[in-house]
């Protein structure tokens, strides 16, 4: 990334700290489903209509639309910016399964970080799911959301003893879940496995409507929208943020906060953090699928895991095969190859014969080792905000990170920030 260079900063001789800003990288490859939806437009400003504000967000998805939510009082200047068109970065590519489910089950999380820790961030993330629900309808958004169950199937990597011992965990933590034996399983589901989890407080939508939907909300409260803007340095001390744009301005806040998905800050790259590829596919609308499905989202105790869903038009939306590759998603041969395995494997799982798809994808996706985000003030950047590592949860966690960032804007902190910090205390 270029620096600003040194007659660029005479706003300001202060400034001590400098950091490139982000690491820039193509967000999907080929063309997600959720690229031909309507109402995703956002009014946009050309550029910043003045050169300071109190919050600058940097990325327009469904993170830094939350994040400007929860910071719109109508009284702070609130500016988000995005080098892309608004929600067109990594909210393209989800397959918008809105689970408190984290990625690692709360038995593992337990062995990890303890029993205590472990429970808090289980029943946040249950919180955060019922809070989406609550913005969705105080908003009234168009964006097909819909509320679910969620089916975790036994597979290699968590067999039914596993899983009876996560429902035992679950329950202690006060979250419900049910485990069925292999007999139930197959009857109520048609699915053969050793057994599996059902529990409530998920759902689904359409990432991009539901990011566009929040963005235009918050805007009615006064943020201000403006894209394309690339900023290409940040520098910061405890008196304030100041960004460099690919214009050649300089523009200063507060606080900083960088919603930039995968695009992370390389102040915090290689720290507890890594990036992964995913595929996933989508079938046409009215793909005949079992009754069931509209009641449900599915993952699997495996690794790769796969995980499934229908849509509101009756479309199947599946997705896995992850690699632990930061490039591997931008492989066209792959991307032929992933599709047929998972294509596959969703046939076997259903027991159905599935058309071909009309959409096939793939993504970079953040990866923690706890299966945690990173959400909180970034070490050496005074005032200076990032939210990442997201995995299989990223509008559940993105929903935890406006939460927490607002709150320590606000001057109050939450009780539940150490959990998700950089740096832990």
């Amino acid at each position: 990334m270029p620096a600003i260079a040194g007659d660029h900063l005479t706003r300001s001789s202060a400034i001590a700290q400098s950091q490139d800003i982000t690491r820039q990288r193509p967000l999907h490859e080929s063309r997600p489903l959720w690229a031909d939806s309507p109402r995703l437009s956002v009014r946009l400003h050309p550029k910043p209509s003045q050169r300071d504000y109190d919050v600058i967000i940097v990325g327009a998805g469904i993170s830094g639309a939350l994040m400007a939510h929860a910071l719109a009082d109508g009284k702070r200047r609130v500016l988000v910016i995005d080098r892309r068109k608004p929600v067109h970065g990594s909210t393209l590519a989800s397959t918008a399964m809105i689970q408190h489910e984290i990625d690692i089950p709360l038995h593992k999380l337990t062995e990890m970080i303890g029993e205590a820790d472990a429970q808090r961030a289980w029943r946040r993330s249950a919180r955060a799911v019922e809070q989406l629900t609550q913005i969705v309808a105080d908003l009234d958004l168009s964006c097909g959301f819909e509320r679910k169950k969620t089916l975790f199937l036994a597979g290699g990597a968590y067999g039914q003893r596993a899983l009876r011992k996560e429902v035992e965990n679950r329950k202690t933590a006060g979250i419900e879940a049910d485990f069925l034996d292999t007999a139930t399983l197959a009857e109520r589901f048609a699915i053969e496995r050793t057994g599996a989890i059902l529990s409530d407080i998920s759902a689904s939508a359409n990432p991009a409507q539901m990011a566009a939907g929040i963005l235009r909300a918050a805007m009615a409260r006064g943020v201000e929208m403006v894209s394309p803007l690339e900023i290409t340095d940040v520098r910061a001390t405890a008196d304030g943020v100041f960004l460099a744009t690919s214009e050649g301005e300089i523009l200063s806040s507060a606080y900083a906060v960088f919603c930039s998905g995968y695009e992370f800050l390389e102040a915090v790259a290689d720290r507890n953090h890594a990036i992964v590829s995913t595929w996933a596919l989508a079938t046409p609308p009215g793909t005949r699928l079992p009754g069931w499905l509209k009641d449900c989202i599915v993952w699997e105790g495996a690794d790769p895991y796969l995980y499934l869903r229908r849509s509101r038009d009756g479309r199947l939306i599946v997705g896995g095969e992850d690699e632990d590759s930061e490039d591997a998603y931008g492989s066209r041969t792959k991307l032929k190859r992933k599709a047929k395995i998972i294509r596959r494997k969703a046939e076997a799982l259903l027991g159905i014969t599935l058309p071909e798809p009309d959409h096939v994808w793939a993504a970079p996706f953040g990866v923690t080792r706890t299966g945690l985000p990173l959400i909180g003030r970034v070490p050496s950047l005074p005032n200076v905000f990032a939210v990442m590592g997201f995995g299989g949860n990223g509008i559940t966690f993105s929903q935890i990170a406006a939460e927490i960032v607002s709150s320590d804007i606000a001057g109050h902190g939450d009780g539940d920030a150490e959990l998700f910090a950089f740096e832990k205390p």
